[in-house]
């Protein structure tokens, strides 16, 4: 019972910092408080003696899809490929460039954006998509003059709504697969047609809700930036490319996706120093770019990882499992696993969930409802997903607000209409297939 109370009093006070005070100050030093918040609540549930720390430990360093010490590997990695290209100006050039030749209005961009979003994710996964587009959105829009919100938008949602396609999109794809042994084409085609749907409506309701903005004329005059560091722009394209292309592929061979990205990081660290060390300079736009990196998702994420396991162990999720029962595991496990990302992040939802379907014995129904529901998750609110925290931090980096309420309209207005037809159509893939 403890435990219980702890996850929910964490989880309570978490949504309160994100909503009121999203900032806590210690002297001159200024922290979100999402993640102190949660590393406080774990703390205290650990220190209770009431957890199995070992148990914890263990499940920390398991040989899973989902291991919360990969998840992190890959992020923070992918995080910095992208942030380094963002510091030569890389991107700020590319949307000078666009803008150049955009001679068309803004609803065949915002079409083509959302396309093209759409196409990319389903091959590499959702998050590349936005830690590479984020910025470029930013800088395209700053000069063109124009609101960046439709197009910040298109490509958040188009990212997490085609990442449910294939198994490789999203890792909460892959560990839920993995768990329930779902092969790759036994997932796509039941995935299929529910991604499909979702994608449909989400371009339709974005259409119709920025549709007045979309209307308006682009008035900006490109800058002609250009980037000065072309050896290092060269060496930052080849490995985000490399490291991409690898990412699609890797399920393929069984290379794991955080050893990519670890190791394409690894590279681009080691080439710049061996770059700086012929110029005898400072590497600096790598520095900024470790400097720039989301390093409070550690804490974060291990922390939710320690809350969800400690109520596994203590029978809760069983509990909760029995509850639901295995009757209509499509809605139940559909809804509740979008607004269960919400409270504590759709990685670690997918670990509770897991545990709950396989003590319920919900079936396929249940676990393909859960993996909608952790993707479209991630653009109710900002905490659904680790991408929604990155693409709130690119955002501030950029000067664009884009908080709590923000998420939460477009998630009225977008995600629900999407999950219920994403559901719907999987439930009438089950039924007649």
């Amino acid at each position: 019972m403890v435990n219980i109370i702890i996850c929910a009093a964490t989880c309570l006070a978490m949504i309160s910092g994100v909503l009121f005070f999203p900032k806590i100050k210690l002297g001159k030093l200024k922290i979100d408080s999402y993640w102190a918040v949660v590393t406080l609540g774990a703390a205290i549930l650990l220190l209770c003696g009431q957890t199995d720390v070992a148990a914890i430990g263990k499940a920390l360093v398991a040989d899973t899809a989902v291991n919360p010490l990969k998840i992190l590997v890959l992020f923070l990695c992918m995080t910095v490929l992208s942030v380094f290209l963002d510091e030569l100006g890389f991107f700020r050039a590319l949307a000078g460039f666009a803008l150049r030749h955009a001679h068309s209005g803004q609803k065949r961009l915002f079409f083509s954006l959302y396309c093209m979003v759409a196409v990319l994710t389903v091959f590499t996964s959702n998050d590349v998509i936005v830690l590479s587009f984020t910025p470029f959105i930013c800088y395209f829009a700053r000069e063109a003059k124009i609101d960046p919100m439709p197009y910040l938008a298109a490509e958040f949602v188009a990212a997490n709504t085609w990442s449910m396609a294939l198994v490789i999109g999203n890792p909460t794809n892959i560990y839920l697969a993995t768990a329930f042994g779902v092969e790759f084409v036994s997932y796509f085609l039941v995935a299929a047609l529910p991604t499909l749907a979702a994608g449909g409506v989400s371009l339709l309701l974005l259409y119709l809700l920025f549709r007045k903005k979309l209307a308006e004329p682009l008035a900006g005059q490109a800058e002609r930036d250009r980037v000065e560091d072309i050896p290092a722009l060269v060496i930052g394209l080849v490995h985000l490319g490399v490291c991409t292309v690898m990412l699609a592929v890797g399920s393929y061979i069984g290379v794991e996706m955080w050893l990519v990205a670890a190791c394409a990081a690894g590279s681009l660290c080691l080439s710049n120093c061996i770059l700086a060390l012929v110029r005898r300079k400072k590497p600096r736009a790598l520095l900024g770019s470790l400097r720039r990196a989301p390093w409070q998702l550690v804490p974060f994420l291990l922390s939710m990882f320690i809350l969800t396991e400690a109520l596994a162990m203590q029978g809760t999720t069983a509990k909760i499992a029995n509850f639901l029962g295995t009757e209509f595991p499509v809605p139940i496990y559909g809804f509740l696993s979008f607004f269960a990302s919400n409270l504590i992040n759709n990685i670690p939802m997918s670990v509770f969930f897991s545990s709950m379907i396989s003590a319920s014995g919900a079936g396929a129904g249940a676990v393909y409802a859960t993996v909608i529901g952790s993707n479209l998750g991630a653009f109710f609110t900002p905490i659904g997903a680790l991408a929604g925290l990155m693409f709130s931090s690119i955002l501030a980096q950029h000067g664009v607000k884009f908080g709590y309420k923000d998420f939460l309209k477009l998630g009225v207005a977008v995600a629900l209409p999407s999950l219920t037809a994403s559901l719907g159509v999987l439930w009438g893939v089950l039924t007649l297939f």
